[in-house]
């Protein structure tokens, strides 16, 4: 008996390989023991959460009895953290922004898929740089468009803007850029992002449907060594903005976002009108409750990202004296070396001999190079340095 259907079964397959290394990390673990294996497959922020959020959580408890204190919202979100998020998000954009240019979702997921569920006819396409995000390709997919892949610069990951103009069809409806980068940790320039929305711009010319420019920006706090993060409200009209706070709050699980309308996209009402309804339509309703006010108290602050740097910079001496090839990444919790022999797959393999366990770039659209997530402790990343020396030895 078929269970799934052919399009979910299909998912299944091509979203394996985190998936996989996931369970090959939980046998690992079993049978050398979790101080053995050195896991650098998932990218599952491990710093503690700010103090403003075990504060808000206190707060929480004492309202437990209070009429409504956990029911619905507005669909958008509540208003009061709506206003408060314009504030930060303004700072942020280096753009005027009000509460009534944000809605709520349940993380950037779920503004993506909102977002895709308002703007998507069946066939449109998603233009996205590569590597990108495993399941980018599955949002768009889940509102009938179609993910179409544009390769980046080998080792460098800038945007190969001539080929994504060249990409550019009359089915077009979004440019999904994610910065900074996962995988890569590459944060684009504000030159690459001018020259792309020149590109776009100059698509648009005499469009009834306009291309939309997504940043996906879940790791804006975390760029490295004085990098800026571009804002791309400036630079295009219709740009949308998605977010969440699962790494800057180390609030993954508890799955609280936005998505943020270009303050001077025309029309932006109906924009915004229609993200509201695919936000309820698509069974989110709201962002969590618990999530949106723990939000709203810890506005402002953020994890130590000194922990990150210090990881960062470990994971880079590791990799030197091993003689990896990578760009050190500028933003985000992740390494993206040359796989050795240019087998991503097979090479991940033989790392996994040594009980270090990484992602294939296959999984990410791009074959040859594998991820490491650096957010483990300074100690799994020291003691790694011998597996890495061990598996890079025969290509030498």
């Amino acid at each position: 008996m078929k269970l799934l259907s052919s399009q979910v079964e299909g998912y299944i397959e091509r979203s394996s390989w985190i998936r996989k290394m996931f369970e090959t990390g939980i046998e690992l673990k079993k049978e050398f023991g979790a101080d053995a294996v050195c896991d650098f497959s998932l990218g599952n922020p491990d710093v503690p959460a700010p103090a403003a959020i075990a504060e808000g959580l206190r707060e929480l408890a004492g309202c437990a009895g209070e009429p409504f204190a956990f029911g619905y919202m507005p669909n958008f979100g509540y208003p009061s953290l709506r206003e408060k998020l314009a504030k930060t998000v303004s700072e942020e954009q280096g753009v005027p922004v009000a509460g009534s240019d944000i809605i709520v979702t349940c993380g950037a997921a779920g503004a993506i898929n909102a977002l895709y569920r308002a703007i998507l006819e069946p066939g449109d396409e998603i233009l996205c740089p590569a590597p990108f995000f495993v399941e980018y390709g599955f949002y768009a997919q889940n509102s009938g468009g179609e993910l179409v892949t544009v390769p980046s610069k080998p080792l460098t990951f800038e945007l190969d803007l001539d080929a994504i103009e060249k990409a550019i069809t009359d089915k077009t409806r979004v440019m999904l850029i994610n910065s900074p980068n996962n995988p890569t940790g590459v944060v684009y320039t504000k030159d690459e992002l001018v020259k792309l929305t020149d590109i776009l711009k100059k698509a648009n010319a005499g469009r009834e449907r306009p291309i939309f420019l997504v940043a996906d920006e879940p790791y804006r706090f975390l760029a490295f060594d004085g990098v800026e993060v571009p804002s791309i409200l400036p630079l295009y009209p219709y740009s949308v903005v998605v977010s969440s706070f699962s790494k800057n709050l180390s609030l993954a699980g508890e799955r609280v976002g936005y998505a943020l309308v270009n303050p001077e996209m025309p029309e932006k009402e109906v924009l915004l009108s229609g993200l509201v309804l695919t936000n309820r339509i698509l069974g989110f309703v709201n962002a969590p409750a618990v999530g949106q006010k723990l939000l709203e108290k810890a506005l402002g602050s953020q994890v130590d990202k000194n922990i990150y740097l210090e990881r960062r910079d470990a994971m880079a001496k590791v990799l030197d004296a091993a003689g990896y090839s990578y760009t050190l990444p500028k933003g985000a919790f992740y390494f993206f070396p040359e796989a050795p022999g240019g087998d991503d797959v097979k090479f991940c393999a033989t790392l996994q001999e040594e009980k270090i366990l990484a992602v294939p770039g296959t999984g990410f659209g791009f074959p040859g190079y594998f991820r490491l997530a650096f957010c483990v402790g300074v100690d799994v990343i020291e003691r790694s340095d011998k597996g890495f020396e061990k598996a890079i030895a025969p290509f030498k």
